[in-house]
């Protein structure tokens, strides 16, 4: 059972370094707070308790707040805290051991002394490791010593027996920092300068943090043990998440999140600065921000509201944004420039558009492609409307572009299943007390009876896949594209306050799954997502990326099949277009280079380090760009336009190809051939 802490915690002192760093860094910082000393606050006792049986009583997943989830809760808590083991050493991991199998009980009653004495010790290493890497800062460098490498990915590693060893890894980043810097045309003085007020603002919000960051650091790693998509909301992060949303609306258009001392990408909002610009994409990590005059400031390590401060500004200004690219091999900076602009409500509607692919071999009878960003409350009037007008346009076929969909409204789901089936089951819902209810279309009208294709990519989920799996279920649709993420699951977000909490602090609020999507087949759409009937090539796998790569998530599972009658049987009809499909794609140019990245990212992924040799980095560089421009030549040779000497000289939309949505078209074009998918 649980036990307090005996006080005898070990902590840390700048002793950790050696004795001639300790002396190099005594007189950096004399301005300096201190780091604060964090003890649990009275509400959190109370929210820690609401959490426990709010999660018992009402998530989907069933569990046992036992000594083996604690043990759960123990590490991923340790994770989050230094998640590529940078900070703790082994000593300190064995130090903390003994505890792994009390995080059930002291969640139980709210006395959570435990998790702050860690939080608190992992502060004072951070510390002492920020000011040794400050110490670094004035030695010198050889960027051009053989075989020294950074190995910036080190989650399967061991944790650090030694100081020695853990100085090393330091070593490593201060000098992987700084080359990054200089091969983004600063000077090593300049880069040094960077990152010395890089490394102190670390340090200064170290002393900023408060008992609310330790328990909604805690409260995760519970709540993600439980489940992939469980979390917990503290008050404050309520507040960020609303800039967040408000920037989303009236900067650049990015969902941005917090990841690792960098502000990452997480999703573009479509019709926003970003997406129109084609150039930021999710996984991107944002280093600097600068406005249209001024230097660039560095913000990594900064708070998310800090960097949406200074993204954030007045409709028409210019920011600039720093970036290191999600893909990029040689982790090159790449200095991005967007005005910004309100994101107006029809930017994020569905759009139609009459549509003859560049690469069309044979037919050029007009397709209607109808591209839906998300589902919105109104989607399914709005592309019944789209429909309305593409006939009167004569469109032999309709295409559904989910591409970087990520879901919405299950209704709108159901709804948008009904413009092209008359009635009949759409997706059956399971909830926490194992109860299926079936959503139907009960119109009996169809509004659209052609053929129909649906477009689909790994960023297609949740009500995405909803839709195309009944597509595919019907026969009335051939699904073509990656396999989509796989989440099945309904979330539901409650807050912990209650009515008769009286002169208190607010208690923050928790987002916890209460149910789970199933195809009308039976299957669920949990993990495998959606197959399609026609896959392109993707250079990931599935089980490296989306649901099934999420830590704890429910599993896939199966339940009865509803009662619906598909129209036809058309695997006949798939083959022959598969075939077509394939014969097409090995003559097409864009997807030989589609294929030749797949060979190069597949043959790079599992490399965990980046090299610290400039020569090999600047060869890197020099290769990815004489690769870039040669494509963008070929390209232009082929539509029978000059070559360009930069891609500085490339006129804007000369190239606006999207051979994914070409191949589509060609796709369903054979199967208007074949007058399988319309309904008679």
């Amino acid at each position: 059972m649980y036990k307090r802490l005996a006080q005898s915690f070990s902590v840390v002192t700048l002793s950790l370094c050696s004795l001639t760093v300790t002396a190099a860094i005594s007189n950096l910082t004399p301005e300096l707070e201190a780091l604060p000393v964090l003890t649990q606050e009275p509400q959190h006792a109370k929210s820690a308790k609401r959490i426990v049986n709010t999660y018992a009583r009402n998530h989907y997943k069933k569990f046992t707040l036992d000594d083996n989830l604690s043990g759960k809760i123990f590490t991923r808590f340790l994770r989050n805290l230094d998640f590529n083991k940078n900070f703790f050493l082994a000593s300190d991991i064995k130090q903390f051991e003994k505890y792994a199998s009390t995080f059930d009980d002291f969640l139980m009653i709210g006395d959570l002394t435990t998790a702050y004495k860690i939080y608190q010790t992992n502060l004072e290493r951070r510390e002492a490791r920020l000011l040794y890497a400050i110490s670094l800062l004035d030695n010198e460098y050889n960027f051009n010593k053989a075989d020294d490498k950074f190995y910036y990915d080190r989650e399967d590693a061991q944790w650090a027996v030694s100081i020695s060893e853990m100085n090393e890894l330091w070593r490593q980043r201060v000098k992987y920092d700084l080359l990054n810097l200089k091969l983004a045309d600063k000077t090593l003085d300049e880069a040094k300068a960077i990152l010395k007020k890089r490394y102190q603002r670390n340090i200064k919000r170290l002393y900023q943090t408060n008992s609310e960051d330790v328990f909604q650091s805690l409260m995760n790693a519970f709540s993600r043990s439980i489940e992939a998509h469980t979390s917990y909301l503290s008050p404050r992060s309520a507040e960020r998440f609303q800039m967040q949303m408000n920037l989303s609306f009236e900067g650049i258009g990015a969902s941005l999140q917090i990841e690792d001392e960098h502000t990452v990408v997480r999703k573009i909002i479509a019709g926003g600065p970003a997406d129109k610009s084609g150039k930021l994409k999710p996984e991107d990590k944002i280093v600097g921000v600068g406005q249209e005059k001024g230097e660039i400031v560095d913000v990594v390590g900064w708070r998310l509201d800090e960097v949406v401060e200074l993204i954030k500004g007045p409709k028409g200004s210019i920011v600039k944004l720093q970036v290191l690219k999600g893909d990029s091999e040689t982790k090159k900076y790449e200095l991005i420039e967007f005005v910004r602009d309100k994101i107006k409500l029809e930017d994020q509607q569905a759009q139609s558009e009459v549509y003859v692919p560049e690469s069309t071999l044979g037919d050029t009878m007009p397709l209607g492609v109808i591209e839906i960003p998300s589902f919105y409350n109104g989607l399914t009037s709005h592309v019944r409307s789209l429909i309305s007008d593409l006939k009167k346009d004569n469109v032999s076929g309709i295409i559904i572009d989910l591409r970087g969909n990520g879901g919405g409204s299950l209704n709108e789901s159901r709804t948008l299943t009904g413009l092209f089936i008359d009635s009949g089951p759409v997706v059956q819902v399971r909830n926490h007390t194992g109860s299926v209810q079936i959503e139907r279309d009960n119109d009996g009208v169809i509004h659209y009876a052609g053929p129909l294709t649906v477009l689909v990519d790994r960023y297609s989920a949740s009500a995405s896949e909803i839709f195309a799996a009944a597509m595919q279920d019907y026969n009335r649709a051939i699904v073509i594209g990656e396999q989509t993420f796989g989440k099945g699951t309904v979330q539901r977000h409650k807050g912990l306050g209650r009515y008769y909490d009286l002169n208190e602090n607010p208690l923050g609020s928790i987002q916890f799954t209460t149910a789970k999507f199933y195809r009308i087949s039976g299957s669920s759409t949990q993990h495998i997502g959606v197959i399609p009937d026609i896959l392109y090539p993707s250079a990931v796998v599935p089980e490296e990326w989306g649901e099934s790569q999420e830590e704890n998530a429910l599993p896939y599972d199966s339940i009865n099949r509803a009662t619906y009658t598909s129209f036809s049987n058309t695997q006949d009809t798939i083959d022959i277009l598969t075939a077509k499909h394939k014969k097409r794609v090995m003559q097409n140019p864009e997807f030989a280079y589609i294929f030749a990245d797949i060979d190069e990212y597949q043959s790079k992924k599992d490399r965990n380090y980046i090299s610290l040799v400039e020569s090999e980095r600047l060869a890197e560089q020099k290769e990815s760009q004489s690769k870039r421009l040669a494509r963008t030549n070929e390209r232009l040779q082929r539509k029978g336009l000059a070559p360009i000497k930069s891609m500085e000289d490339l006129p804007d939309d000369v190239l606006d190809i999207d051979p994914l949505l070409d191949e589509a078209a060609n796709i369903t074009y054979d199967l208007i051939g074949t007058s399988k998918f319309a309904i008679k």
